[in-house]
């Protein structure tokens, strides 16, 4: 993708999120379960849109920094912590641009992240890089399986072929669930969920 398109669709989200409310109140189910029982130390929440997730993480006790490239889904996460009484810290960043600081959370989550692959592989392997040794990493997006509306094809991903193009970069993130869910089975053909969860190996 040029320049010139990434900032065409940097404004295509800016717009996106002017006009209405794209999240849903509550945070992802699917997030939910899978930190359950995870004790709440630093998290990082990437691509992380009007902030529904970020400030659902930091009510449960979570340090949080949240990062996306939309500055008016920034402006609503920001409103949405305060109504929520709870502090994360907000950054405005491209991440093919951006580098977050290596081992430094405990948590980094990815829901709905969709890039074209060389930008996956780019992206992907430096938010792997952000996670502590014994930290875990998340990654919720639509699999390739898919039907409905949402991202090009090319977009899409299954979770086995992320975490293994993760492991290329990263040999010490090991593969805990590469799963696929349906978030409707009993309706037939509709969204089909691709949920990665990884553990960084533990020094030592």
């Amino acid at each position: 993708m040029t320049e010139a398109e990434r900032q065409e669709r940097r404004a295509q989200w800016n717009q996106r999120h002017r006009d209405r409310e794209i999240e849903s109140d509550g945070p992802d189910a699917t997030l939910v379960a899978q930190v359950a029982g995870l004790s709440p130390k630093r998290a990082l929440d990437v691509a992380c849109g009007s902030g529904t997730n970020a400030v659902w993480l930091a009510s449960a006790g979570w340090r949080v920094t949240g990062v996306d490239w939309s500055a008016a889904g920034l402006k609503k996460a920001r409103a949405r912590a305060t109504r929520a009484g709870v502090a994360v810290a907000w950054i405005e960043a491209d991440l093919l641009d951006w580098t977050p600081p290596p081992a430094a959370f405990e948590l980094v989550t990815a829901l709905y992240l969709h890039l074209v692959p060389a930008e996956r592989r780019i992206v992907y392997a430096a938010v792997a890089r952000a996670v502590a040794p014994g930290g875990h990493l998340l990654v919720i997006g639509h699999d390739r399986s898919h039907d409905g509306p949402g991202p090009e094809p090319e977009r899409l991903f299954t979770a086995a072929e992320l975490g293994e193009e993760i492991r290329a970069a990263m040999p010490d993130m090991v593969i805990d669930e590469a799963l696929v869910e349906p978030r409707s089975p009993e309706s037939g053909p509709g969204p089909v969920d691709a949920v990665l969860r990884m553990t960084r190996t533990p020094l030592g």
